[in-house]
C-alpha cells in the first residue's frame, strides 16, 4: 500500500483510478523526485500574474534556429516582429524540388508543418502570417508523434476563449 497525501492507496482503487484515467498520478508517489531548483526559480521570474504567462526570451537565437532548420532566412520585409508572412511560406516552400536531397525534403516538410500548426491546429487573429514558436517542434521531426497534440490545442482553445471571454466582459462592463 502507498500514501498519497495522508491516504492510503488501497488496490482496490486501481481499476477506478484507471478507469479515471489517473493511475499514472497517483503512481507518482512512489517514485522520487529531485526538484530542480534553478529551473524553478528561473520559471518564477519570467512569470508575468498580469497575464497568467512565463515571458520567455525570444530573439536572435531563434532566426538562427530558423535558418538551421529550413535553410533559408525570410527577408525583413516579410517579417512582423516573430511571425512570417504566410505568402513567403508559400511561395518559397510550395512545392519541394524533383530530385531533392534528403536534408531538402526534411525542410520543406518541416515548413509544412510549420504552416499546419500555424494556419490550422492553432491559428491565430493574424490568419496571414506564422508565428516562429513552432520551431523548437519542428527540429525533430521524429520525436513529434509523442507530443500531445490534443492536450495542447485544448490548451490552445482554452487560452483563446479565457481571452474573449475577458475582452467581452470588459465590453459588458463599458456598457453600464
Amino acid at each position: 500500500m502507498r500514501w498519497q497525501q495522508g491516504m492510503c492507496l488501497d488496490e482496490r482503487y486501481v481499476p477506478y483510478l484507471q478507469m479515471a484515467r489517473l493511475y499514472h498520478l497517483a503512481r507518482l508517489n512512489n517514485r522520487c523526485f529531485r526538484l530542480d531548483e534553478p529551473l524553478v526559480s528561473a520559471f518564477v521570474e519570467r512569470w508575468r500574474p498580469e497575464t497568467h504567462t512565463f515571458h520567455m526570451p525570444f530573439g536572435e537565437p531563434a532566426w538562427q534556429r530558423f535558418q538551421e532548420l529550413l535553410g533559408v532566412l525570410p527577408p525583413a520585409d516579410q517579417i512582423q516582429k516573430f511571425a512570417v508572412n504566410c505568402t513567403w511560406f508559400q511561395e518559397t516552400f510550395g512545392e519541394c524540388p524533383d530530385g531533392a536531397d534528403e536534408e531538402t525534403v526534411r525542410r520543406f516538410a518541416r515548413a509544412y508543418i510549420i504552416m499546419l500548426l500555424g494556419t490550422q491546429l492553432f491559428a491565430d487573429k493574424s490568419s496571414n502570417r506564422i508565428h516562429i514558436r513552432w520551431l523548437p517542434f519542428v527540429a525533430r521531426l521524429e520525436e513529434m508523434g509523442g507530443y500531445s497534440w490534443r492536450s495542447v490545442a485544448l490548451a490552445w482553445l482554452y487560452r483563446w476563449a479565457v481571452t474573449v471571454t475577458s475582452v467581452l466582459d470588459l465590453l459588458a462592463v463599458s456598457w453600464f
